[in-house]
C-alpha cells in the first residue's frame, strides 16, 4: 500500500484538502490560523480550501466559535459510524416502547452540522402516518427539534444564533418573534421536552428531546404524528414516559449497556 498524501504526482490543492480532513479527524475544533500553522499552508490558500470543503459539507463551521470540524457529508459516505451504531443499538428497545405507547412514528437521529441525520425510524402501525427514510436530513433549527436544541443554550447565545439564522415561518403557527421564542425555550428548559404544535408542518405535531451521550454526535429522539391522532391530551400524557426514556437511554449509553 502507499500513502496518497506522500505521492509526488497529483493535485496539490486536493492533497492539502485531504491533509485538512485528516487533521480535523481528531474531533478538535480549529480555526483558520490554527490549521494554517499546523499544516504550513498559507491562509489565503487555506481559506479557499476551507470554503470549498464547507460548501460541500465535508467540513462545518461553528457559528459561535468560527472554528471547523468534520461535516455531515463525510459521515454519510462512511454510513453509520461506530458511535451512531452504538447509539442505535442501545436506543432501539426504548424507541419501540415509545412507539407502542404513542402509536405514532418514532425517530432517532444525530446532529451533523445544521442538520439532524435520521439513523432509525419505527413507523406508526397505520395506513396514514408521518415517516421518513433512514439517512434523511432534517433542519436542526426547525420545529420541536430546533426548540429542544436551542434550549440547551442560554438566552444570550440563542439571540446570537437567531440573529444570524432568523426564525423562518414554516407555517402560520411558527413562532417568529425572538422574545416569544425565548419564552418558549425557558419553558422547555424546565419541562425538558419540546413540542411542535403544527409549527413546522401543517396538521402535524411532534415532541422532541436530546439524549446525553458519551460520544461525539448529539443524539435526538422525536415522535411525530398527524394532529388528528396526536392530540394535545395524548402528548401531555406522553411527556413523563418520554422524559424518562431520554434519561434511561442516556444512562445506558453512559454505562455501555
Amino acid at each position: 500500500m502507499f500513502d496518497i498524501l506522500n505521492m509526488k504526482k497529483g493535485v496539490p490543492s486536493l492533497r492539502k484538502g485531504l491533509r485538512v480532513l485528516l487533521l480535523l479527524s481528531d474531533g478538535v475544533e480549529r480555526g483558520l490560523s490554527e490549521i494554517a500553522r499546523e499544516l504550513s499552508i498559507s491562509k489565503s490558500t487555506l481559506y479557499e480550501i476551507l470554503c470549498t470543503l464547507e460548501s460541500e459539507e465535508f467540513l462545518r463551521r461553528n457559528e459561535i466559535t468560527k472554528k471547523y470540524t468534520l461535516g455531515p457529508r463525510l459521515f454519510e459516505l462512511l454510513g453509520k459510524g461506530l458511535d451512531e451504531f452504538e447509539i442505535r443499538k442501545v436506543s432501539l428497545r426504548y424507541l419501540q416502547q415509545l412507539h407502542d405507547l404513542s402509536g405514532e412514528t418514532v425517530f432517532l437521529g444525530v446532529v451533523r452540522g445544521e442538520k439532524v441525520i435520521v439513523i432509525e425510524v419505527i413507523e406508526a402501525d397505520k395506513d396514514l402516518k408521518v415517516t421518513s427514510r433512514v439517512g434523511a436530513r432534517v433542519p436542526l433549527y426547525a420545529g420541536a427539534l430546533g426548540k429542544a436544541y436551542l434550549a440547551r443554550f442560554d438566552d444570550e447565545t440563542v439571540r446570537k444564533i437567531l440573529s444570524q439564522k432568523g426564525l423562518k415561518a414554516y407555517t402560520s403557527r411558527t413562532i417568529t418573534d425572538i422574545d416569544e421564542y425565548l419564552k418558549e425555550l425557558r419553558r422547555i428548559r424546565k419541562e425538558e421536552v419540546a413540542i411542535d404544535d403544527e409549527e413546522y408542518l401543517e396538521g402535524v405535531r411532534a415532541i422532541a428531546g436530546f439524549v446525553e451521550t458519551p460520544f461525539s454526535p448529539l443524539a435526538a429522539i422525536w415522535i411525530v404524528g398527524f394532529s388528528s391522532s396526536f392530540t394535545h391530551s395524548k402528548i401531555a400524557a406522553l411527556i413523563p414516559p418520554f422524559k424518562e426514556t431520554l434519561r434511561e437511554i442516556s444512562l445506558a449509553l453512559k454505562n455501555g449497556l
